[in-house]
């Protein structure tokens, strides 16, 4: 049940990444909003292969250090949909759509599923 927890939280997160090109965040981080659109359009696309290498290798790895990054990317995504409130009302964000939300909050719920669970002795 743990791991189908954490890979539904992925599922959600990398979908989210999908929405977040079409939603073009980029233009909320603070080090890429300042480069041209194009340039920092193709900069937060380039930056998610080693991000989804990263996250797919917490979910493959059985190496004690996949556990605690496993526990991080959950509460991450918690962390995350609270920066996701905070900024809703931002000039440039552009995540208001049910689908946008549902795939921010499933990532938050899948994470705080996953954590009681996987912080028991």
């Amino acid at each position: 049940m743990t791991i189908a927890l954490y890979l539904l939280l992925l599922g959600f997160f990398f979908a989210h990444e999908l929405d977040a090109v079409a939603c073009r965040e980029w233009r909320l981080l603070y080090f890429l909003r300042a480069l041209p659109e194009a340039t920092a359009r193709a900069a937060f696309i380039a930056l998610h292969v080693p991000l989804a290498a990263g996250l797919a290798w917490t979910a493959a790895s059985t190496l004690p250090a996949a556990d605690t990054a496993r526990t991080g990317v959950a509460a991450f995504a918690i962390i995350h949909a609270g920066l996701h409130y905070r900024l809703r009302h931002a000039p440039a964000y552009e995540f208001h759509s049910p689908l946008s939300v549902f795939l921010i909050a499933g990532a938050a719920v899948s994470g705080a599923a996953y954590l009681p669970l996987a912080l028991q002795p």
